[in-house]
């Protein structure tokens, strides 16, 4: 039903608004909101795939006479959707190959026995896959391993002590918790990150390189998976009592079953490590070496042609991905990005941006409370709505409220996208709640008690970053 009321109501608000008189805007700025609220209603209900909804500028603005088709399409070629590209086809290798579920019981399998430390180590093992591969994936990787594990504990009478319900919720919050806070760290981590990056990079000329956002990105997301895991075993569920010496049996028993390190594994291993370090030392290389201005973008792509053109068994031409192992990869979201970054040009062009930008100007508002309700209000949002979407849709908004209040646009920008991927409260918030949920370990009422929680500590940081870390890097 909702649906199909959402599929209704969409075009009829894009007419409706289109009647209003709004803030003195010029017609083409009233057709770009009316747009506006087309795709936010079909994104929140799902009337259609999102991505579908986000081809909608690629119709109305030339249609409109505000952007001609061309000016439309570059948006969704932009350098940013290519980025991300060669992010998922990294991930798609890492899947393939199997290399992310043997860094996953690796890190596991390092971190111990005892029931802190088991759960400490899929929170870190989870966290540090999010960064590079999408958090789905990530927790479906980490969701069997973690069933084999808490299996373990029911003994003859097949009952789960309190203790050792504590310790089951613990490591399933934990995957879905740490998936979603591990992407912050990257670049290519989460969709978010890139749409605001392609933002920035399009609209006000900013380029964060991949190295510099790691340099907020990753502290924050250590720093949230720590708290988190703290939360959990000191406060909301305490495990003590619990003493299992099998659960090591059963991580060595899953390593070996994978064997020694493949071919196919090396090479992706080292392209994967190759791409980092060209990621993390770009600004460097490009000091030394002028003439050679890489880009991530560049390097991302270059990643992703080598993984398809190292030969994984030379004599039968076979490589270690092939075109049809892109039938897995999240097109969607490619175009996701670029009808958001369309979205924003459209708002830039038509003088909405300059508009909220007045507005804000001419009030009196506190800027530290106005961005810490900004910050949750976006945190809140994302629990009921795709983050990806949230994002397209309200960070030129958001760069017009920090010209407005008169700070820097990185200032508010940031903090308020990393909200967007902080959703803990509810199943159906981000696809790593909803497997857990799926699981049957986790019922809705703890996810959100422990969630709430976790929301409003990811508040709390993400406006620490905004006083004092960010100004220090940008």
């Amino acid at each position: 039903m909702t649906k199909k009321v959402g599929l209704i109501l969409g075009p009829i608000l894009f007419l409706l608004v289109q009647q209003m008189a709004l803030f003195s805007l010029s017609n083409e700025a009233i057709i770009v909101l009316a747009l506006a609220t087309w795709m936010i209603c079909w994104w929140i209900t799902e009337a259609v795939s999102i991505s579908v909804t986000a081809l909608l500028p690629l119709v109305v603005f030339p249609l409109s006479g505000i952007m001609s088709v061309n000016a439309v399409g570059a948006n969704y070629g932009s350098s940013i959707v290519f980025l991300f590209f060669g992010g998922f086809v990294l991930a798609l290798a890492l899947e393939k190959v199997n290399l992310h579920r043997r860094i996953a019981l690796t890190i596991i399998h390092k971190t111990g026995t005892t029931p802190n430390r088991v759960i400490l180590g899929f929170m870190l093992a989870t966290g540090f896959m999010s960064m590079w591969i999408s958090n789905t994936a990530s927790t479906v990787v980490m969701l069997p391993i973690a069933l084999s594990v808490i299996q373990l504990l029911v003994q003859s009478d097949q009952e789960f002590t309190p203790s050792e319900q504590r310790f089951s919720l613990s490591v399933m919050l934990g995957i879905a918790f740490s998936a979603n806070a591990g992407g912050i760290a990257t670049v290519i981590g989460t969709p978010p990150n890139s749409v605001l990056i392609g933002l920035l990079e399009n609209e006000y000329n900013i380029q964060i390189s991949f190295l510099k956002w790691m340099v907020i990105g990753l502290p924050f997301s250590i720093t949230l998976i720590g708290l988190i895991y703290l939360l959990f075993i000191k406060v909301l569920f305490p495990n003590q009592g619990i003493v299992f010496k099998t659960t090591q049996d059963v991580i060595e028993q899953q390593l070996a079953s994978l064997g020694p390190l493949k071919s196919n594994e090396k090479q992706v291993l080292v392209v994967f490590s190759l791409m980092v370090f060209f990621w993390v030392f770009r600004t460097l290389i490009n000091s030394l070496i002028p003439t050679l201005e890489l880009t991530d973008t560049i390097i991302s792509v270059g990643g992703a042609i080598a993984l398809f053109a190292i030969p994984s068994d030379f004599r039968r031409q076979q490589f270690v991905l092939e075109w049809k192992d892109t039938q897995r990869l999240a097109w969607g979201i490619l175009i996701l990005f670029g009808g958001g970054l369309a979205l924003a040009k459209g708002m830039a062009q038509t003088g909405i941006v300059a508009s909220i930008t007045q507005v804000i100007s001419n009030a009196d508002f506190n800027v530290v409370l106005t961005i810490s309700l900004l910050i949750t209000l976006m945190l809140f949002m994302t629990e009921l709505m795709s983050n990806v979407a949230l994002v397209a849709v309200l960070a030129p908004v958001m760069a017009g409220i920090a010209l407005g209040l008169e700070i820097p646009i990185l200032y508010l920008l940031i903090p308020v996208t990393m909200a967007s991927s902080c959703a803990f409260m509810l199943p159906m918030a981000t696809p790593p709640n909803a497997i857990v949920f799926a699981s049957g370990y986790v019922k809705v009422s703890q996810m959100a008690r422990a969630g709430i929680l976790i929301n409003l500590l990811a508040i709390f940081l993400l406006i620490v970053l905004y006083r004092f870390v960010i100004p220090l890097v940008f």
